[in-house]
Parts: C-alpha cells; sequence; structure tokens
C-alpha cells in the first residue's frame, strides 16, 4: 500500500511538472513586459527607513545607534556623506540642553567617523532647524551658528 501511494505522489507531481511546462511554453498570450522601474508600496516604505537614516551603511548605523541610546531626546536622525548629522529633537529637549546636546553628538560623531571636517544639524521638533554645529579637524574645535 505504501508503494502505491508514493508511485501516484510521483506520478501526479510529474504530470503537474509536464502540464506546466506544457501550458507556459504553448501559450501564445504570454508576451515579454518592460521591467517597471517603481517599487512595490511594502518595499519602498522598507527602504525609506535605511535611507532616512543614512546613505551608507556606516552612516545608516550610527543614525540609528543615535534614537536609540538618546533616551528620548531624539526623534530622528540621519546621516549624509559620513560627515553631516542631522538630528531632530524631542519637545522634552529644553531650550539650553540644545548646545551641550549638539557638542556631545559630534564628539561621538567624530569618534565613528575621524579625520574630517563633520557637520551636526539640530532640528526642533517641528523640523526647522535651529542649531548648527561645525567640527574643524584642523583646529578641534566646534563653531555654533
Amino acid at each position: 500500500m505504501s508503494l502505491i501511494k508514493r508511485f501516484r505522489k510521483i506520478a501526479t507531481v510529474l504530470m503537474l511538472v509536464l502540464f506546466i511546462t506544457t501550458t507556459t511554453a504553448c501559450s501564445s498570450a504570454v508576451q515579454a513586459k518592460q521591467p517597471t522601474t517603481t517599487l512595490p508600496t511594502a518595499s519602498r516604505s522598507a527602504d525609506y527607513s535605511q535611507i532616512a537614516r543614512g546613505n551608507t551603511q556606516a552612516g545608516q548605523d550610527f543614525g540609528g545607534w543615535v534614537v536609540q541610546t538618546a533616551r528620548g531626546m531624539v526623534k530622528d536622525a540621519y546621516v549624509r556623506d559620513n560627515n553631516k548629522l542631522g538630528v531632530v529633537i524631542s519637545p522634552e529637549v529644553r531650550p539650553n540642553e540644545v548646545k551641550p546636546l549638539a557638542k556631545s553628538l559630534a564628539q561621538g560623531f567624530r569618534r565613528n567617523f575621524p579625520n574630517q571636517d563633520l557637520t551636526v544639524l539640530m532640528y526642533a521638533p517641528d523640523k526647522k532647524l535651529i542649531l548648527t554645529a561645525k567640527y574643524d579637524t584642523q583646529t578641534n574645535q566646534i563653531e555654533y551658528k
């Protein structure tokens, strides 16, 4: 009995493969289409979060790390070209805490992306630029604007 069941399964699989191969090969309705350039919506939203954090893998990793370790002080962060960090602060951050936070972020940013001039852009919760901190590698100083 077991041998008969096994034979049936094998025969069914072979017939199914033969049927699919024959109908696909003989069908005149199948035509090649131009590849689409847009991604499906689910993929686009998944890719957006990666692009939003950074345009390099190191940038993505650092942007994610900033958001995770900021303990609610940072709502969002991104890194561009491994020398520009943008940070959206949360409403809980007081105005007198913005500059020290920018300095701390610049120091961490410098450790992860050494030997280059760096810029930290601090944005309010409404995403308006409120402070720019520029780190100069030659002088080892941070200039605030």
